[in-house]
């Protein structure tokens, strides 16, 4: 803050890019944000404004840019006022009067760069996702004229002290006496000072201060006066520490409920809208339930830091990242750096730096210098800011900490697609796995850092009319393409769902875009509960708070409208976390369902609570202490589930205290009745396993001539003469041992021309699919059907044989049993609509695939799923127990008996 008399001048600049025509560009805002031709151009580009003469009298004039991306020259007049290196931080010049007219012109020449052939090349510049979403070239953060007096302080850097210590460090024009007031939020002295001419150092004391935190977010302000100069200077009174793996903020129990934060914006990409924009998405943070945002690889706007302070949010830091390591882009990451504690040092809200993201611009694991290089840049921040927590690299699997304050690690797995790999990473993370760290025994770690999930998360898509501007499609749902295979291009996704016939399976696309984003709940919920099973663990990072451009993970979409489980959110993303453990999520009518229930206290004791379940007709109460990072057992619930329909069961769990309520969260069980054998179509099978799997569940089991399906994991010639004589088939395939990944046997035929194209074999090798039954067999692992940060959303419709099955049509918890471990492909577009009754789409809705199809073949018909039906012993799973069975009578009917 300043009481210095200022001039904006932002607005309507004249601007050209590349020396091409002079056109309108409004400062402060990235030129890829406002004109559509330059949306992915970097190079080099001018901008210019007049403005007119101005009073000096016993001042001087100092232009102030509060950032250019990314290399800056300025004149004015002609003249070569100076340049500036980096594009996230604020620069000056004085200007000097005899160079000022009456009428004055500002030229600002700009370089973005953008390949190998620039100097500096992009690859060696802090950069952060301007290489996921697009450059980010020009003046977008505001520009103003500052008339100061003579003697002037050029910056003040404040470290306060939960005791009340204040130490100030002035950076003064000249020599001037110095007079220092804290003031407290109501404008009261509560401390001061002075500092002679020429001294820069002060301590100040303000007795029993009013702590900064994110429920009271107490600010004070230092007021230096020096002799006609008047500024304030915004910080609080606050601690982060950690103590034996856990975190504490002001000196208690914190628990880190974070979300990453990319910074971008819906019109201004890096530039936000408005304060008031900040202001409503930081209260919408606060409503999720969050407690902290991990402002990712990117340096804000000052306003973000500000209102963080204000409205009380925890802030984690990173510099912008590199993409490669050399001599010149590490010294750009360390001034880039200072840069950083030069601007938002005093800010009390950041609490948390991270120095790389997931080793991009290092290569860790093959370069020993590298390792030394974060190491001793972790020594020399942590030296240089021993107020703030350090991570040295936030890693991902391929990378690793080699000194660190927290041990955080990023890892994504759909539910309940990868429901297993989730859980077992979780557990091997919380027992302290080695592979957080470096295995080269260069690392330096102590044992006590906080576990931390600093990255998780999964895709639901946002509302298309919601992310609107000016009532058109943005332009960013035109990017994207060369991610994911293709499946983060936006562009046509209503095309593509209506060219799919998913209508049949969803009812519209609306309901669509909610069951996607119900999904994204469910992998939230499920995710945060078992990572809150473990006391190990000290927080987590949601990837991510905001959807930015394709990049669809959001708590909120690009224009910061809430998603469907916005009012839900909250139950799960708080300091006292209720969480039941199931191992499994369906169970039978008549059975007993048991689960575990525990109770996650973060960062707040609980004392005298009770927690009352009920489901149905049933219901029971706990009584419920513990003090904070405990994870209290409570036992095991165990319920009768009654008579009725198949069904969602629904289970709810209160926790109160005074009457007041703590804690709420739910589970849904999914209901099925007894299967009976009785009118179930009579199988044949040669597969012996699938025999007694199938006699066990009280299947017919016959012979071929006898059987109304035959049952196969694979098929050869003599199963495709057979359906095409009128057989019909049920195919359960992926799970072949002699299948080698092909649901044919024997390999296709050879096809003209007969000439040795390939190998020795005359004949081009056939196609697969061009194989009777026309599919192809694919396994998710290693593919973008495998589930996981882009998520595939895999459905069955509900209808025919299927009508009666609990849920969906997304699949949920339930079916983590019988989830496939292959797709099929080969079908069209419009088979999604009728002969595929179950598949998958991945991102925003490409590479199609199915789970359960049918083929007519000849006289006969197959029907095949990948669905894994034996994967537990007869009986254990009821999903699976009404998949075969459904199945079996879906083959035993034909195209004709359907129509």
């Amino acid at each position: 803050m300043t009481q210095r008399d200022q001039i904006s001048l932002d607005g309507v600049w004249q601007f050209s890019h590349e020396g091409g025509a002079w056109r309108d560009a409004v400062v402060p805002g990235p030129w890829q944000a406002q004109f559509a031709d330059l949306r992915h151009a970097s190079g080099r580009a001018v901008y210019r404004r007049e403005f007119a003469r101005f009073d000096l009298t016993g001042r001087v004039a100092v232009l102030c840019f509060g950032a250019v991306s990314y290399l800056a020259e300025v004149w004015l007049n002609g003249h070569l006022l100076g340049s500036h290196e980096g594009g996230y931080l604020p620069f000056e010049f004085v200007l000097m009067d005899e160079i000022l007219q009456d009428n004055n012109q500002i030229e600002v020449m700009i370089l973005a760069p953008g390949d190998a052939d620039t100097a500096p090349a992009f690859a060696e510049i802090p950069h952060g996702k301007q290489s996921w979403y697009g450059p980010i070239g020009g003046i977008w953060q505001q520009v103003r004229l500052e008339l100061r007096a003579p003697v002037h302080l050029r910056h003040c850097a404040i470290c306060s002290q939960v005791s009340g210590s204040v130490a100030v460090v002035l950076e003064v024009s000249g020599q001037a006496a110095a007079g220092l007031e804290v003031l407290d939020d109501t404008g009261k002295v509560v401390a001061e000072g002075r500092l002679v001419a020429g001294e820069t150092e002060a301590q100040l004391l303000a007795t029993n201060p009013a702590l900064w935190s994110p429920d009271q977010p107490n600010l004070y302000h230092l007021r230096v006066s020096l002799a006609g100069d008047t500024t304030l200077h915004r910080f609080g009174f606050r601690s982060f520490e950690t103590r034996a793996g856990q975190f504490f903020l002001n000196g208690q129990p914190y628990y880190m409920r974070a979300a990453l934060d990319q910074d971008y914006y819906p019109e201004g990409i890096c530039t936000p809208p408005s304060l008031g924009f900040l202001e409503d998405q930081l209260r919408k943070a606060k409503a999720l339930g969050l407690n902290m945002l991990r402002c990712h690889i990117k340096v804000p706007d000052p306003r973000y830091y500000e209102v963080a302070d204000r409205l009380g949010m925890l802030i984690w830091t990173e510099i912008p990242n590199v993409g490669q390591f050399t001599t010149a882009s590490a010294r750009r990451m360390r001034e880039t750096m200072e840069g950083i504690l030069q601007r938002d040092g005093n800010a009390p809200c950041i609490v948390i730096w991270t120095l790389i993201n997931e080793d991009w611009g290092t290569r860790l694991c093959e370069d020993p210098a590298h390792r030394a290089w974060l190491a001793a840049e972790y020594d020399w921040l942590k030296q240089r800011d021993p107020s703030r927590l350090v991570v040295d690299n936030s890693p991902c699997h391929g990378n690793f900490h080699v000194k660190s304050d927290i041990n955080d690690f990023h890892y994504y797995r759909s539910v309940p697609e990868r429901r297993s790999e989730w859980d077992a990473l979780t557990a091997e993370f919380a027992a302290g796995a080695d592979w957080t760290y470096t295995p080269f025994g260069d690392g330096q770690r102590t044992g006590a850092e906080p576990l931390v999930v600093s990255e998780f998360g999964v895709w639901g898509l946002p509302d298309p009319a919601q992310v609107q501007l000016g009532g058109a499609e943005p332009w960013w749902m035109e990017t994207g393409g060369t991610w994911g295979e293709g499946t983060a291009y936006p562009h046509g996704v209503e095309n593509r769902f209506d060219t799919l016939r998913l209508a049949t399976v969803f009812g519209d696309f609306n309901r669509f875009v909610q069951a996607t984003q119900w999904y994204q709940f469910a992998n939230l919920k499920y995710q945060i509960e078992v990572m809150r099973s473990w006391p190990q663990i000290s927080g987590y990072v949601i990837t991510e708070f905001t959807d930015v451009h394709w990049e669809s993970n959001g708590l909120l979409d690009m224009n910061r409208n809430p998603r469907v489980f916005h009012e839900r959110f909250p139950q799960i993303n708080a300091d006292l976390v209720i969480v039941p453990r199931g191992t499994h999520y369906a169970g039978r009518v008549g059975e007993g369902f048991q689960f575990g229930l525990a109770l996650a206290t973060g960062g707040k004791a609980v004392k005298g609570a009770m927690l009352r379940w009920q489901a149905e007709a049933q219901s029971g109460e706990i009584s419920v202490s513990g003090q904070a990072h405990q994870v209290l057992e409570l036992g095991q619930i165990g319920l009768q589930i009654a008579a009725g329909a198949n069904r969602m069961l629904l289970v709810e769990f209160v926790l109160e205290s005074a009457g007041l309520e703590l804690a709420r969260n739910q589970i849904e069980i999914a209901v099925y009745n007894k299967s009976t054998a009785l009118g179930l179509p009579k199988i044949a099978t040669t597969d012996a396993a699938f025999a007694a799997h199938c006699a066990a569940l009280g299947c017919a089991v016959v012979d071929a001539e006898s059987a109304d399906v035959t049952v196969v994991r694979a098929l050869d010639a003599v199963d495709i003469a057979r359906m095409q004589a009128g057989a019909r088939y049920l195919l359960v395939t992926g799970e072949h041992p002699d299948a080698n990944g092909k649901i044919r046997l024997e390999p296709p035929r050879r096809e003209q021309p007969f000439i040795p194209i390939v190998d020795e074999v005359l004949g081009l090798p056939g196609s697969i699919e061009g194989q009777l039954p026309n599919m192809v067999l694919h396994a998710r692992l290693g593919s973008m059907w495998r589930g996981d940060w882009i998520a595939g959303f895999s459905w069955i419709r509900r209808d025919g044989v299927f009508a009666d099955m609990p849920g969906g049509p997304l699949v949920d918890l339930s079916l983590d049993r019988v989830i496939p471990h292959h797709v099929l492909t080969g079908f069209r577009a419009w088979e999604f609509g009728g002969p595929v009754h179950a598949g998958i789409v991945v991102g925003w809705v490409h590479k199609p695939a199915a789970l359960i199809a049918e083929r007519r073949i000849g006289r006969g018909g197959l029907v095949a799923t990948t669905f894994r039906l034996t994967n537990d012993a007869p009986g254990v799973d009821p999903v699976a127990q009404y998949l075969l069975d459904a199945l079996i009578r879906l083959a035993a009917q034909t195209a004709t008996d359907r129509q």
